[in-house]
């Protein structure tokens, strides 16, 4: 196994190379810190050698970066740890455990955008209703307290008196 990327005149780069702290920080944009996290959490996975140097296998720059754009889309890390457990840690992923993934997140984030658009719906609503008492709005005024005092800015006549 090779300990460095793919350099001029030499073999292609294979997914099980070995990459130092340094080669995946410059890769990934991730602070070493932030690299030792993600392998306390189960995230990625380090090799040492004889120097207790920390060396990564090339295909965990594919996981750094599905922990970035989870991080983006705001999927929890606990979430991106459920999925990574499907994945094998001894060997690159295959094609099709990919592909596993990437139906798994697209379920979850299909159920995200429902939940938001439902949500912006109930919003836009509330908003355009106008109702101060908020007498109809069951998302700021479930029980609807301040309707059974009467219609408009109920606090707002009372404050007046």
């Amino acid at each position: 196994m090779r300990t460095t990327g793919e350099q001029p005149g030499q073999e292609p780069a294979s997914p099980d190379d070995l990459l130092t702290l340094g080669e995946v920080i410059a890769r990934t944009g991730v602070a070493a810190s932030a690299l030792r996290f993600y392998e306390s959490k189960g995230l990625i996975f380090a090799e040492r050698n004889e120097g207790n140097q920390r060396l990564y296998r090339r295909h965990m720059l594919r996981r750094i970066s599905l922990i970035l754009v989870a991080k983006r889309l705001g999927i929890h890390l606990a979430d991106v740890a459920g999925i990574f457990v499907t994945l094998p840690t001894d060997r690159a992923p295959s094609h099709e455990d990919w592909e596993r993934v990437s139906r798994s997140w697209k379920q979850d984030l299909e159920h995200r955008r429902r939940y938001v658009e439902n949500l912006e719906h109930q919003l836009i609503g509330c908003i355009g209703c106008g109702c101060l008492s908020m007498r109809a709005c069951g998302l700021l005024n479930p029980d609807d307290d301040l309707g059974k005092r009467g219609p408009g800015p109920v606090r707002l006549d009372e404050a007046s008196r």
